[in-house]
């Protein structure tokens, strides 16, 4: 399996990020586009409009989100497409998913990471 990592957009730049993606469906906050230094942004693999909004990255709800998630992940036509982009890209080389939750354990990166590592 390749590198695929994980990276809250706010921490620092690094070369060894490999190809950086941005996976959040809105632009992070007091983030310019230059100091973001992203290869992509992927909004199609971030939860839906909906299923964010309902979350609220509310630590209770965190289990029956996953299990939303990952049904959007896998049967949603574009999340297929986005999750498939990366693994082909991840196959090249090392890539970092940032993401802008101040949570680093109850948000929608780690459920991809974890997906995307399952397949």
């Amino acid at each position: 399996m390749a590198d695929i990592f994980l990276k809250r957009i706010y921490d620092p730049y690094d070369e060894m990020d490999g190809y950086r993606i941005l996976i959040d469906r809105l632009w992070p906050r007091g983030i310019s586009k230059e100091s973001a230094k992203l290869d992509e942004w992927l909004k199609d693999v971030a939860p839906s409009s909906e299923l964010r909004k309902w979350f609220c990255h509310k630590p209770e709800l965190f289990e029956e989100f996953t299990v939303k998630y990952v049904e959007e992940l896998r049967h949603d036509e574009e999340k297929v497409k986005a999750v498939d982009h990366i693994l082909e890209l991840a196959g090249q080389g090392r890539v970092t998913l940032l993401y802008g939750a101040k949570e680093p354990v109850y948000n929608h990166a780690i459920i991809l990471q974890e997906e995307l590592q399952r397949r």
